[in-house]
């Protein structure tokens, strides 16, 4: 039956349509006209530099994003991981629909893996004028589930294990939004089971260009192909309109905005509707993969030309402290080389990752758990996120019966070198997933960044240790009283035990 059942897989696989080579499109550039073109002027000191706003909070980053949308008047170029079919996801796609009936050029690049439930809403927003939606990596087949499109791709493994994980809203070529968050309810505190702790950061000035040249690099890929190549039209064209309107229903306006920040900032759309953005200005670049990455490459090739490689030069190169967020942390055995020679160098390192209880990964988490005590050993200070801490501080949002996870993918280089992107310091980064960071040479950011650190690995995160037995302990301070616990917190017996039977058998580079 197995054979069968297999064969039958097999004789399902197919491969993707052939398409007509398309036209090359490239970012329109920043124009003086327009709401956006007189605030990046007003905003904007001379020298050519780049000016920055973190987003820390998940309702302002989800209105930075709609405020942009909302007050461009030319063109808005998005490339996203995941857009998900639920009310943030609907209202960004409807606020793009609005934005391209008043004639802004449209064009989202969505990656293929979690398309399942929006093809159809994908398709009816690329029938609209103004609008165009291209997929990455599309899956062939079986469109149905994401594990039948892995089945009707059998054969194809290789390639459609390669996936896009950028994160890019551009508008009007004149700001954008950057950073670690999808396009989810989870990622802007509007899910009601958990909500990621994350990063993204408002973008003027001169590195806008280079974030147009990444997005059209991509664009143009021949790994991209047009959405209506790949999903077929449930109605005519003529009734796509009424059938977008279907697939997105509007269940309920955004939240209302907290007056500030954690870093005391206003809503974004505060400033815009003030016709000045406050921002931190220095120099910067960005970094991402060839949309191409693992095209008939080793692993090892891969890794060379990854901008994992440039990243993980650029933070072990530090030379006084690093300090580390990452959702998804597996250093693997160069990794851990770096962190020794972080040691020896006498730089203070911290990291900041998910505790077994937080993440949504628990098999990454095996990755991970293999590599803590050497991590400890070589004196990295590593603290956990813990969900119920992270609830109850409510300093990064309010997370109601939820619970927190992190998601941010950040770091600091002595204390005036930050980094922000897409990347998980994990194998997927370095060989399998395109990724998307900025560099920025800036010690106010820094310190910025830093502070929202501080928040999380104080008052919402476990610091690991290890007694002199060489057991694992997580502490936690509650005001001047210390609590220590001995086995992996706010965690079920099952869940420890599940882990422990499958770490053995995981390879990493699967992880």
């Amino acid at each position: 039956m197995l054979l069968a059942l297999l064969t039958l897989l097999l004789s399902a696989c197919g491969t993707l349509p052939p398409t007509a080579p398309q036209p090359a499109s490239t970012a329109q550039p920043a124009r003086d006209d327009g709401e956006l073109a007189a605030i990046a002027k007003a905003s904007t000191p001379p020298g050519g530099l780049s000016g920055f706003r973190l987003l820390p909070l998940g309702p302002y980053a989800l209105d930075a994003r709609l405020q942009l949308i909302r007050r461009a008047q030319h063109s808005l170029d998005l490339q996203y991981y995941v857009i998900a079919d639920d009310a943030t996801g609907r209202l960004l796609l409807r606020s793009l629909r609005d934005a391209a009936a008043r004639g802004v050029r449209v064009r989202l690049l969505v990656d293929d893996l979690y398309t399942a439930h929006t093809d159809a809403m994908l398709r009816a927003l690329a029938d609209q004028p103004n609008v165009e939606v291209r997929l990455f990596n599309p899956f062939c087949c079986l469109r149905g589930s994401t594990l039948g499109r892995f089945a009707g791709s059998l054969g194809d493994l290789h390639r459609v294990n390669h996936r896009m994980h950028n994160k890019l809203l551009i508008a009007d070529g004149l700001f954008a939004v950057a950073g670690g968050r999808n396009i989810g309810d989870e990622y802007f505190m509007l899910d009601m089971s958990s909500n990621f702790v994350d990063m993204d950061s408002l973008v003027a000035g001169a590195l806008i260009a280079q974030l147009q040249h990444i997005f059209d690099q991509y664009w143009n890929s021949e790994v991209v192909y047009p959405v209506q190549a790949i999903v077929a039209a449930a109605v005519p064209a003529a009734q796509a309109m009424a059938e977008f309107e279907r697939l997105s229903p509007v269940e309920h306006a955004p939240p209302e905005l907290p007056p500030v920040d954690a870093l005391g900032y206003g809503p974004v759309g505060e400033d815009l509707d003030a016709g000045r953005v406050g921002l931190i200005w220095a120099s910067a670049r960005a970094f991402t993969d060839p949309p191409n990455k693992r095209d008939k490459m080793s692993p090892e090739e891969a890794r060379e030309m990854s901008v994992s490689k440039e990243v993980r030069m650029q933070i072990w190169a530090a030379e006084h402290e690093l300090v580390i967020t990452s959702p998804y942390l597996i250093p693997g055995p160069l990794g851990i080389g770096a962190f020794e020679q972080l040691l020896r160098r006498q730089v203070h390192t911290v990291v900041l990752t998910n505790s077994l209880a937080a993440t949504d990964e628990p098999l990454v988490h095996t990755g991970y758990a293999r590599y803590r005590p050497q991590l400890l050993a070589y004196g990295v200070e590593l603290y956990e996120l813990s969900p119920e801490r992270t609830r109850r501080s409510m300093r990064l949002g309010v997370f109601g019966s939820s619970f927190g996870r992190l998601h941010a993918k950040t770091a600091v280089v002595d204390r005036r070198t930050v980094f922000i992107g897409s990347m998980n310091l994990d194998p997927r980064s370095d060989t399998q997933n395109t990724e998307l960071g900025i560099f920025v040479d800036s010690p106010a950011l820094a310190k910025e960044l830093l502070r929202i650190v501080n928040i999380s690995k104080l008052q919402s995160a476990y610091r690991v240790r290890m007694d002199a037995y060489g057991q694992l302990q997580w502490l936690t301070m509650d005001g001047d009283t210390e609590t220590v616990l001995t086995e992996e917190p706010e965690t079920s017996p099952w869940l420890r035990l599940h882990n422990l039977l499958v770490s053995p058998f995981v390879p990493e580079q699967l992880l």
